[in-house]
């Protein structure tokens, strides 16, 4: 699926901490965390922007902070559901695509033909109705209610871009496993589950580390070309610091000789 736009997609991501040792980070009675707030470019699966904060702050309050790119899709789970902040998202001239919640009052005004082939059951055209929600979103909605076969699982999502087919939204939705598969991996191979320090600076510090570690591997395999996974290419590095060898050398003949050693997920890049 080729799209002029740009796609982000928003989500976050809590690593546990031990509120004794980590008190400035409460997140419930008994239990500290942090959140990770990312948002990222699904054309490379890098990260545009990432923000920390304590675990009890809600995700959607990072959207009062973001500057919204004109034109861009932004991909959400329905935590971000919040129709004051969608509409500065719409004031901005950027498109969301988000999930409904239970109780959401929205008014049916236009049905539009679906080929029920691709997973769609309806595509309307809505406005909401409950007090609150229409003062806060004053437009129209577009509501599209899809059928996912193979898992047997039925979503309704609602979106401001009224142009792109029905199945096309439903696919940009689908698009934002790529942010889970971000957190798994970053989780998995870079050093964020025990840290160096207890401070909020020490904390926000290392996960800086390891974000940027991420990027450069991934900056690595798109300008040498390589055909290794971001896991592999991280493996090799950490076991060769000190060779002086070309990068482009040390990368190609190490992976060549070692290929079939690995089995790792893969996210997508480029």
């Amino acid at each position: 699926m080729e799209l002029a736009h740009t796609v982000y997609a928003l989500d976050a991501t809590t690593v546990d901490l031990c509120l004794s040792v980590f008190p400035w980070a409460r997140f419930r009675p008994t239990k500290a965390a942090i959140k990770i707030n990312t948002l990222l470019d699904l054309r490379g699966a890098i990260p545009t922007e990432i923000h920390i904060t304590p675990g009890d702050i809600h995700e959607v309050n990072w959207l009062d902070q973001l500057i919204f790119e004109p034109g861009a899709f932004y991909i959400m789970d329905r935590g971000y559901l919040d129709f004051a902040r969608l509409y500065r998202l719409v004031l901005a001239g950027a498109f969301f695509v988000t999930r409904t919640k239970k109780g959401i009052k929205l008014a049916r005004l236009y049905s539009h033909p679906v080929d029920f082939a691709t997973g769609v059951r309806c595509d309307q055209t809505v406005r909401p109705t409950g007090a609150t929600t229409r003062r806060d979103y004053p437009a129209k909605l577009r509501r599209i209610k899809f059928y996912d076969a193979p898992n047997q699982r039925t979503f309704v999502f609602l979106t401001n871009h009224f142009e792109l087919p029905a199945a096309t939204i439903a696919a940009l939705y689908a698009k934002r496993w790529q942010i889970e598969l971000f957190f798994r991996w970053i989780k998995q191979n870079l050093r964020i589950k025990t840290f160096y320090g207890t401070s909020d600076n020490a904390v926000k510090t290392q996960i800086w580390i390891a974000v940027c570690v991420y990027v450069l591997v991934a900056i690595v395999k798109k300008e040498l070309s390589l055909n290794a996974s971001l896991y592999e290419i991280l493996q090799i590095l950490s076991v060769t610091p000190f060779e002086q060898i070309p990068l482009p050398e040390l990368l190609t003949n190490t992976y060549d000789s070692t290929r079939n050693s690995y089995d790792c997920n893969q996210l997508p890049l480029w």
